[in-house]
């Protein structure tokens, strides 16, 4: 397998473009001084694709705020000189709410202002070896396309380990465990695909998912470690997860974290309008609860707790199709559970590959 040479690293052809010449100079003397020797800069946006044209760069460091020709005008126009190939923009902003725009017009990474040397280096170290890679890509394509996969699975994974760290403070004090909210991601992401939804959404709720139950992070230890049934003021200690779980991850600039939210508050909610904290009823209820909410039941039924022994598939899929008293088919949105009813040996298959 392919590797990258750190000397070819330092090799790499960037180009600053930023039109505030302290930026410049700032970014300029922080890449020399970690090795890298092939600077170019200009604070003309309007110079750029004619650079780009002639020079190749390996990376571009680009200021989104810039007069007479924004950042993102910047970026269509480059995608316009070798259209469908890889455009090896960072930008620059100080603003979280453009982040990302920016990444949704095609660039790969983004450096906050004001700058910080740590985070300048690794973002631009990472990404010019991912542009060195698909380079090489082009020659041996064959090698090296399994070398790119591993890396963006690297990359997703590595992702998905701060989540769930960032849950396992919540089900630590529960019964469950960490293979529970990985199951939890698999469970919605299969569902959202076959409900035909959009790419964006599926991949933002199979990292969003697994922080449904955060909020349990804030319930008494003497309440939710309780192994018999709860006293009704103790059930109302309970239902307050949902609430819990949405104020810490409310008010978020991250779309992963404000759809997080979204489910932790709605995930027991029912579509007939029984469920809690709201009652809300049928499309009131947010697409992601209502997607998340069938695997976490199924997951739950499958599952054993000091309460309850583990129930096998079929078991499990008789009780949501025909209910046993305390779940009932009114309670899931009828075109979700008709999909997993139709797709249900694929959940089957989730929960084996990834028991605790």
């Amino acid at each position: 397998m392919a590797m990258i040479n750190p000397a070819d690293i330092l090799h790499g052809r960037i180009l600053i473009v930023d039109d505030q010449e302290p930026n410049v100079i700032l970014l300029e003397q922080m890449l020399q001084g970690a090795g890298f020797l092939r600077l170019a800069t200009t604070m003309d946006p309007c110079e750029v694709s004619a650079l780009y044209a002639v020079n190749d760069y390996d990376l571009i460091l680009l200021d989104l705020l810039m007069p007479c020709m924004d950042g993102f005008q910047v970026m269509e126009n480059l995608k316009l000189i070798r259209p469908g190939s890889y455009l090896p923009v960072i930008v620059i902003t100080a603003q979280p709410g453009e982040k990302l725009r920016a990444l949704r017009a095609g660039a790969k990474d983004f450096i906050s202002k004001p700058f910080e040397l740590a985070e300048v280096l690794a973002r631009v170290r990472n990404l010019l070896e991912v542009r060195l890679l698909q380079k090489e890509l082009s020659i041996h394509n064959d090698v090296l396309e399994l070398r790119v996969k591993e890396r963006t699975t690297d990359l997703q994974n590595s992702y998905l380990e701060t989540i769930f760290t960032m849950t396992r403070a919540a089900e630590y004090k529960d019964e469950d465990t960490g293979a529970h909210v990985k199951r939890i991601s698999f469970y919605s992401r299969e569902l959202a695909l076959m409900l035909g939804l959009d790419p964006a959404f599926v991949e933002m709720i199979f990292f969003s998912s697994p922080m449904h139950d955060i909020g349990k992070i804030g319930i008494p230890d003497h309440v939710l470690l309780k192994s018999n049934g709860f006293t009704p003021d103790e059930w109302e200690i309970m239902k307050g997860h949902s609430m819990i779980g949405f104020r810490i991850l409310g008010n978020s600039q991250s779309p992963h974290l404000r759809m997080a939210a979204e489910i932790a508050l709605n995930h027991h909610e029912c579509w007939d309008g029984s469920g809690y904290p709201g009652g809300k009823r049928g499309e009131a209820i947010p697409l992601s609860a209502r997607i998340m909410t069938i695997g976490d039941i199924y997951d739950a039924l499958r599952s054993k707790r000091p309460y309850k022994p583990a129930l096998d598939h079929h078991r499990t899929m008789d009780i949501i199709s025909h209910g046993d008293g305390r779940i009932l088919p009114r309670h899931f949105d009828p075109a979700v559970l008709d999909t997993f009813k139709r797709n249900h040996t694929t959940f089957r298959d989730i929960f084996d590959a990834h028991a605790d």
